[in-house]
């Protein structure tokens, strides 16, 4: 199986040098820094669950004149979403299965626009992996995928690739509802990274401040609302599972959108809470939790304070 992986960094980094490990045929597609790191001295991960290795993979800054492959792991920000797709064209084939491991649950409908049908895949990664520096990812906590084609069909093409990265020692499920999966991803994913980034504070902090942990839970109950009224089939326990997983994380976990805002860089705010805010206001759904959460942020969407 060729997989190219879209976006070098914490997910795809760590999860594409999990199968290059195993043998798979991986090319990165990156760029600057990182991108010549991994072509002088491979790719280095530094795990806390398997230990500190490193790769030799083919990485890459542009797609054209390659042949297709099988199978993209595409793993940029969101707001990346459509510019990297129109980069990828060069390597599709006609069953190219183009899988989002991104945060969100619009960035399929931006993949299928792009490339066209047949191609965009539903993917939800569970993992804490960050760049570390150019050409080293640190992962700290997970690593475990979840497939789905959007209309819930058995797929021969996801069966394999759920065989590839089960070789690669990284457990994955395909499953028939990937929207589900998707919003129930959505849902930590929006709390993790709007509490951390907010306090400036890891889980364990928050957990420990009672205001703060309320926080957490009423951002997870108004997106749970949320996807009910989009018509997701979200179950009634779906808020309490978020909390007990969260409960379950290590006390220094943070969020790559803490990491972007103390770095200074551009953050996801409008695929998570922004996307909140916007559908709650159409659908009529109350979302003031996330909206004082989206506001308080969005000085910083740009990597840097307004005015």
């Amino acid at each position: 199986m060729r997989v190219l992986v879209v976006g070098a960094g914490g997910v795809g980094g760590y999860f594409g040098a999990r199968l290059v490990r195993a043998g798979a045929a991986v090319t990165f597609l990156a760029r600057g820094a990182h991108l010549e790191a991994i072509r002088r001295q491979g790719l280095r991960i530094r795990s806390v669950v398997d230990g500190e290795w490193t790769v030799k993979a083919e990485a890459v800054d542009d797609l054209r004149g390659r042949p297709p492959v099988d199978v993209v792991l595409f793993c940029v920000k969101s707001f990346d979403t459509e510019t990297a797709a129109a980069a990828l064209r060069p390597a599709l084939g006609p069953g190219t299965a183009v899988v989002s491991l991104q945060n969100g649950v619009d960035n399929e409908a931006t993949l299928d626009r792009v490339l066209g049908p047949d191609h965009a895949v539903g993917g939800v990664a569970y993992v804490f992996a960050s760049i570390e520096s150019p050409g080293v990812i640190s992962h700290r906590l997970g690593g475990r995928v979840v497939l789905g084609e959007l209309d819930g069909r058995a797929s021969p093409r996801l069966e394999r690739l759920r065989e590839v990265f089960v070789t690669a020692g990284v457990p994955a499920e395909v499953v028939p509802d990937i929207r589900r999966a998707l919003w129930e991803k959505y849902l930590m994913i929006t709390a993790q990274a709007g509490t951390t980034a907010l306090t400036r504070a890891p889980v364990g902090v928050i957990r420990a401040v009672p205001e703060t942990w309320r926080l957490y839970r009423l951002i997870a109950e108004e997106l749970a609302a949320l996807g009910r009224a989009e018509g997701v089939a979200l179950d009634g326990g779906v808020v309490d599972a978020v909390v007990r997983a969260a409960e379950g994380l290590a006390p220094e976990a943070l969020s790559s959108m803490y990491h972007d805002l103390v770095q200074g860089r551009r953050l996801e705010i409008e695929a998570l809470h922004g996307r909140a805010v916007r559908q709650g206001e159409r659908l009529g759904v109350p979302t003031p939790t996330v909206f004082a959460v989206y506001a308080a942020l969005k000085p910083h969407a740009d990597g840097r304070a307004a005015g």
